[in-house]
């Protein structure tokens, strides 16, 4: 008499979404932010050039001095709202650790010469590599500066201490702008990034399902 074979247990797997709905709302609200942040603080700039030049008026935002100031600070509370909504849910779910650490020098550096050479994979959406990782937590950094520098420009008097940690009035001006500049860079490598592999916006706009 044959022995009846063991029901052998087979794993299963199921979807998960590593691109959820709260992270895309987070993502393209944020979008929205920054970019009337910038265009509408270019033309706060054009009032008071901080260097030997201005932008010009058809890039920026607001009309006139006083509709830029006003939409410049209406993106600036949504930004913060987003942010610390964004930063909220990362650290109590434990994502942040996840996506973006661990890094180190020789990481960044491998991936980073990866990405030169053209051979650094993005199979996986659900999975940042370290350049990608240190780009993100430096955004993440940069934008906490221009809100903290911006608070400075908006009520220095009402910030002393922050005033104070910038060098002063004056260096907070440098501060801010040099801060919007290189968040410009990011968001222009990240652009080229995203043209390179297309996929990531669609992820970005309608989710991405990884099994797990």
């Amino acid at each position: 008499m044959s022995a009846t074979p063991k029901p052998t247990r087979v794993a299963t797997q199921h979807l998960i979404n590593s691109h959820p709905l709260w992270l895309r709302l987070a993502h393209w609200l944020s979008a929205l932010a920054v970019l009337v942040m910038i265009t509408s603080g270019w033309r706060i700039y054009n009032a008071s050039p901080l260097y030997d030049f201005s932008f010009p008026a058809a890039i920026t935002f607001g009309g006139w001095l006083g509709g830029a100031l006003q939409w410049h600070f209406a993106a600036m509370w949504m930004l913060v709202i987003v942010g610390l909504f964004y930063m909220i849910i990362n650290i109590v779910s434990g994502r942040l650790s996840r996506r973006f650490f661990p890094v180190s020098p020789k990481g960044f550096l491998h991936d980073l010469w990866a990405a030169l050479k053209g051979r650094l994979r993005h199979a996986d959406l659900s999975q940042y590599n370290q350049v990608q990782r240190v780009a993100y937590l430096f955004v993440m950094l940069d934008i906490t500066v221009l809100v903290i520098s911006g608070l400075v420009l908006w009520k220095s008097v009402q910030f002393p201490l922050l005033r104070e940690l910038l060098g002063g009035y004056d260096t907070a001006r440098h501060v801010h702008f040099i801060a919007m500049s290189l968040l410009m860079a990011f968001i222009a490598v990240h652009l080229v990034m995203v043209a390179l592999v297309p996929k990531t916006l669609l992820a970005m706009i309608v989710g991405h399902k990884e099994r797990a």
